[in-house]
């Protein structure tokens, strides 16, 4: 079902579907481990080329950023997004103790070219937001306090099937 809008004094707003979320394991690329998650919007999957895709993002794009930055915790997430319009793959790592960093891909399924994020300076949509409150609670749980436990953050989910 494409996204249904109405029209308020402020321009369009989406009507709220449901997406599906799911737990797709754990990635190492280079030395930074990567819970990746997949959002869904109804009659959409994560295929094989998405998740080929992500790793070529991670690999080309995300560890580049994060070697060059220094000070990285060598942890975080990724959510793999096929949206109705288009593909989000949104990587987000950890560094300096309490700093959630990210790099995205987005484009929509009719272009060529992913969208320019730096123009167009996007930082989640509302369902991918409820994928990252719940890692910075992990976060904080897991690795601000007087023990950090890297496998206890990696083993944490966010446990909704649907936001």
């Amino acid at each position: 079902m494409p996204a249904q809008t109405i029209e308020s004094n402020g321009g369009p707003i989406e009507i709220d579907h449901k997406r599906a979320v799911s737990d797709l394991g754990l990635s190492t690329i280079g030395a930074m481990q990567l819970k990746i998650y997949g959002l869904v919007a109804e009659n959409m999957s994560v295929t094989d080329q998405m998740l080929t895709q992500s790793k070529e993002f991670l690999r080309d794009e995300v560890l580049g950023r994060v070697r060059a930055m220094g000070d990285s915790n060598d942890l975080g997430f990724v959510i793999i997004h096929p949206g109705e319009l288009g593909l989000t793959i949104s990587a987000h790592w950890w560094a300096q103790g309490s700093v959630l960093c990210q790099h995205i891909y987005r484009r929509h399924y009719s272009d060529d070219a992913p969208l320019d994020t730096v123009t167009r300076p996007v930082v989640a949509c509302v369902w991918e937001l409820a994928i990252i409150n719940a890692e910075q609670e992990a976060w904080r749980g897991t690795m601000m306090n007087s023990t950090p436990n890297r496998s206890a953050y990696l083993a944490q989910r966010m446990t909704a099937s649907a936001v």
